[in-house]
């Protein structure tokens, strides 16, 4: 395998917080070109024989995934997890403690929505959910728009859901050694998410990306959908001063939401290690027609 394979690494179906089932997600994929594919739902891994069936279905290769929601200096951190055993024991009990605290929140920043005249928002944002474990700030998003308070998922965030807005309330996810740590130990590789949204300063973001290495973490996501092209090359020379893999991968979460298509992001700089590359014993291959090498 190559940096020039089209990999897609990182989306979000129904069973978190995106709004296609893994099934539409793969015909999606499949449509836009992608050759290895990955479901990423956050803190879940309830869909991955599914998105493996849906992915073989369409020819595509598969990698196991998911994204886990990790506290870092103060700040929601994202481990994508990659080409681990999907049945592993240890990896679905850890995301179910980390699922756990979800309601509470939910509930509380219902509570705090309620006081400023938005009424009715936890229950709203459940119905998008259907699951209390799974329910998060985008589902309150799209409650809120389907409401007429916001025009987009993207205004609701800007007034109400983030740090010092009056529906934010923080929550203590996992540690990142926990995290990686899971990860490892079911056979997988962990990888940074999108690092540039987290607007550390220049030494919080050392930090980080030393305490992943010393934990045992191999990849960060250089190319993918909230990153620019200045962007792209900052973390690929990351990649390389922390000998890490480079990923690839849109997070795509829903047609009327992402910007990002699946797909359709540029290859990986030429100089990097591809995850692909570390993770190709654990890539699930779909069946080839009889009579192809």
């Amino acid at each position: 395998m190559t940096t020039s394979i089209n990999a897609d690494l990182h989306c979000h179906s129904v069973v978190s917080d995106g709004t296609l089932t893994p099934e539409q997600l793969a015909a999606r994929a499949h449509a836009n070109g992608v050759q290895l594919w990955a479901l990423t739902d956050h803190d879940e891994i309830g869909g991955q024989h599914r998105a493996m069936a849906a992915a073989h279905a369409q020819g595509m290769d598969y990698l196991t995934g998911t994204e886990i929601s990790v506290t870092f200096a103060g700040t929601t951190v994202h481990i994508v997890g990659l080409g681990f055993d999907a049945d592993d024991a240890q990896l679905a009990q850890g995301l179910a403690d980390t699922r756990g605290g979800r309601e509470e929140r939910a509930r509380e920043i219902g509570d705090q929505l309620a006081r400023v005249g938005i009424h009715g928002a936890f229950e709203g944002a459940l119905r998008y959910a259907g699951n209390p474990e799974l329910i998060s700030r985008t589902h309150f998003a799209r409650f809120l728009v389907e409401a007429g308070v916001c025009h987009d998922t993207s205004e609701v965030f800007r007034k109400y859901l983030i740090e010092g807005k009056p529906g934010y309330v923080p929550h203590r996810w996992a540690s990142l050694g926990d995290a990686v740590r899971w990860i490892r130990e079911a056979g997988g590789m962990a990888v940074i998410a999108h690092p540039a949204r987290y607007g550390f300063t220049a030494n919080e973001e050392y930090a980080l990306f030393s305490e992943f290495k010393q934990h045992g973490g191999q990849g960060v996501e250089v190319v993918t959908g909230s990153h620019t092209p200045a962007e792209y090359a900052t973390y690929a020379a990351l990649a390389q001063e922390f000998d890490l893999a480079a990923s690839r991968g849109s997070d795509f979460h829903s047609p009327n939401e992402s910007h990002t298509d699946l797909g359709v992001l540029p290859n990986l700089p030429g100089q990097l290690t591809p995850v692909w590359d570390l993770l190709a014993g654990r890539v699930l291959h779909a069946p080839r027609p009889s009579g192809t090498a």
